[in-house]
């Protein structure tokens, strides 16, 4: 498929707002990809055709979808208590770019910014959004999940889900950046000035659930490395509100265990 370039400016209210690319091209720069799948036949959460039951349908690339014996989300109902590793997030304050690119709504951050378990250090690439949570908690969504992607020097892939609930509060400071910029549909913008303190976005408990999985979105490769921390965070509800008038829906619904075993950290 043939995909044109566009430009045009972005009109906010905001002083800081220096550019705003409209993207019409699949495949992201850094870590896009492996949100959005890459550029392959067009996909979606919802339709006759185009929804996760035919994914493996609508491209070759894309039969692991069907065919995987280790796909993801999963329901987390039965867990085996192990002394996990620690994770030790090494988060830098970073400034974003912020692209939605038809599936979700992805934070691409610089380098810099690490996650360290098990001996491996994992680079993070970017973050998104999942509303409602694609995991579940024993057999319950949450109102959204945020997954951390990261990849170590190998290639693989360790992502870390933060479970998202509305809470007490107007606003979840440490997102207010992302969701008070949130794109429109195949827009990337940057802001001046707009800087994101990493660390603030993970609970402070750091316990978790782990588990070898896949990528939740086309073309569903395996042999991904998932951390779901067991504590949510808060969000405004006005902030889940935002991303559902971009994404009323967009989780793919839980995958067969097929025999694994999700470990939970004592």
């Amino acid at each position: 498929m043939l995909w044109f370039f566009r430009k045009e400016i972005l009109m906010l209210s905001s002083a800081h707002v220096v550019k705003t690319l409209v993207l019409a091209l699949a495949a992201l720069v850094g870590g896009a990809a492996y949100a959005s799948g890459g550029g392959h036949h067009h996909w979606a959460y919802q339709g006759e055709h185009e929804g996760p039951a035919h994914w493996a349908e609508l491209d070759p690339a894309f039969e692991t979808c069907a065919k995987g014996s280790r796909q993801s989300p999963i329901d987390i109902s039965n867990t085996v208590k192990a002394e996990l590793p620690s994770l030790n997030f090494e988060y830098n304050k970073a400034e974003p770019t912020i692209v939605n690119n038809g599936h979700t709504v992805q934070v691409n951050v610089p380098p810099g910014s690490q996650l360290k378990v098990a001996g491996q250090t994992y680079s993070l690439l970017q973050f998104h959004f999942h509303t409602p949570s694609e995991e579940t908690i024993g057999g319950k969504h949450m109102a959204m999940v945020g997954h951390f992607v990261h990849k170590n020097a190998a290639g693989q892939l360790g992502v870390v889900a933060v479970l998202m609930q509305p809470g007490p509060i107007v606003k979840n400071a440490a997102y207010a950046p992302v969701f008070d910029h949130l794109p429109r549909p195949n827009e990337k913008i940057t802001v001046e000035g707009l800087e994101l303190d990493l660390a603030a976005m993970l609970p402070t408990d750091k316990s978790y659930y782990s588990f070898e999985g896949s990528l939740t979105t086309p073309p569903c490769s395996e042999s991904v490395n998932w951390m779901v921390l067991k504590r949510p965070i808060a969000l405004g509800n006005d902030q889940i509100k935002a991303f559902r008038r971009l994404f009323n829906a967009n989780a793919r619904p839980v995958q067969p265990l097929n025999g694994r075993v999700v470990k939970e950290s004592l």
